[in-house]
């Protein structure tokens, strides 16, 4: 007769009691319940690079900041900071929108209806906080109409307009934009009406938008405010670039006119470029070869900038800003080569 076989001592399986599966129930509980809390507060830091917020003054061709940015929006597990805001879930990739000229990323709070977005002439209903007093729009509830207004030609205008692009109705956002100290900024659009995309507008009605934006711009070039003038002409230049080749004449106008801003706001590599293309329609254009030549002596191309200034004498010979100019290059110029020239001789002598 066969016996059945016994097991070894210590691998027996034997009932644990009732109140020890109770213990054990309850302490996974509790250690499911800690992760999960853990995991639904992600910690959040403000940064602050002691940058301008001035869109038109800046291009990030740099991604690092950005990159950092979004590091700290999503939280480091591996500091303890305090949190500015509850969020119901864990921040997922999806929460994130990063403007694509790296001026602010968006962290959504809440996600909206739908999937239309704003558009041009859309008025959107707008809730604003946490921006400091003067940097943004008044806090509290505001309509703002897409592509219309003085309200895009404020500091935080163009930032708010690209944001409110991104959004659909009843969304939440907390932005996070270099230059911004202290909690994040949060923004809500409740309600906008229907508008309408650029490609959808007739010719006549894109020369109109931009023959306002335009008059506007020289406006505020006038009064001394070269970065709104700088957004008026870029906005202008962007509607007139959607029709056909080649284009109406403003668009010549339209880049000298931004080019003068451009060097008024220390950026002459841009000026240089809004400049050539005005000259690729005129090449004997005497305000955009001026304004070449300067920005090219500031970028020390000392040839490129005296043959600039030779054109617009050759041109017009008592342009007496060519004149002055040219003379300023040539001293500068003299210098250079005295630099040389010193540096030569103590690598030889």
């Amino acid at each position: 007769m066969e016996t059945p076989p016994v097991s070894p001592v210590g691998e027996k399986n034997t009932p644990q009691p009732q109140q020890q599966r109770e213990k054990n129930s309850r302490e996974n509980l509790d250690s499911t319940t800690q992760i999960r809390q853990q995991s639904r507060n992600p910690p959040t830091e403000t940064l602050d690079l002691g940058m301008s917020l001035d869109p038109a003054s800046h291009i990030l061709e740099n991604t690092q900041d950005t990159e950092k940015l979004v590091v700290e929006l999503e939280g480091d597990s591996d500091k303890s900071r305090g949190s500015t805001s509850e969020m119901p879930e864990a921040l997922q990739a999806s929460d994130l929108w990063y403007c694509p000229d790296g001026s602010f990323v968006k962290k959504i709070i809440i996600r909206g209806r739908g999937l239309d977005k704003p558009k041009l002439g859309s008025r959107c209903r707008v809730l604003a906080f946490g921006f400091s007093l003067g940097s943004g729009p008044p806090e509290g509830w505001t309509e703002l109409t897409m592509g219309v207004g003085p309200w895009r030609e404020e500091i935080w205008g163009e930032l708010i307009e690209k944001c409110l692009e991104s959004m659909c109705q009843g969304e939440e956002a907390e932005l996070q934009f270099p230059g911004h100290s202290g909690p994040p900024v949060r923004l809500t659009l409740a309600s906008f009406t229907e508008g309408r995309d650029s490609w959808e507008l007739e010719t006549s009605e894109k020369e109109a938008l931009a023959t306002e934006e335009r008059a506007r711009g020289t406006e505020l070039f006038r009064a001394g405010n070269p970065e709104g003038a700088a957004q008026c002409y870029g906005r202008a230049l962007r509607l007139l670039l959607t029709l056909p080749p080649p284009g109406p004449p403003e668009r010549t106008v339209l880049h000298a006119n931004l080019a003068a801003c451009q060097l008024l706001l220390g950026q002459p590599q841009l000026a240089a470029q809004s400049c050539d293309r005005v000259l690729e329609r005129e090449p004997g254009h005497l305000k955009a070869l001026y304004r070449r030549g300067v920005a090219q002596a500031a970028l020390g191309n000392l040839e490129k900038a005296t043959a600039d200034f030779k054109k617009v004498l050759a041109i017009d010979p008592r342009n007496r800003a060519a004149q002055e100019e040219l003379g300023k290059v040539a001293i500068q110029g003299k210098k250079q080569d005295a630099g040389l020239a010193q540096g030569l001789r103590k690598m030889f002598g």
